[in-house]
């Protein structure tokens, strides 16, 4: 049982000691790293763009339905309580 976290915290420390000995590896990519005005670069910031927009898009989706459901039930239950209202005998005083 004690085995696995013995070797996770081995090949952690050993990816980090591989990581500060060969810091080449550890280098970002070929489009961010080169030139932002070629095409690579632009369709890469134009892909996340459209994921940002994707995202947002699906946020403000759930945000509406739940406005929604809040509105609809806020609706049937001032609908309920003034049938209850109505349907009950006046009160002589």
């Amino acid at each position: 049982m004690q085995i696995l976290p013995l070797r996770l915290a081995w090949t952690v420390a050993l990816a980090g000691l591989l990581n500060i000995a060969l810091p080449r590896t550890s280098e970002a990519c070929a489009i961010c790293f080169g030139d932002p005005n070629s095409p690579m670069a632009i369709g890469t910031s134009w892909g996340i763009l459209l994921l940002l927009c994707v995202t947002v898009g699906m946020l403000g989706a759930f945000a509406y339905f739940f406005l929604y459901l809040v509105r609809r039930s806020r609706m049937a239950l001032g609908e309920q309580s003034e049938m209850t209202r109505s349907t009950q005998a006046p009160r002589s005083v």
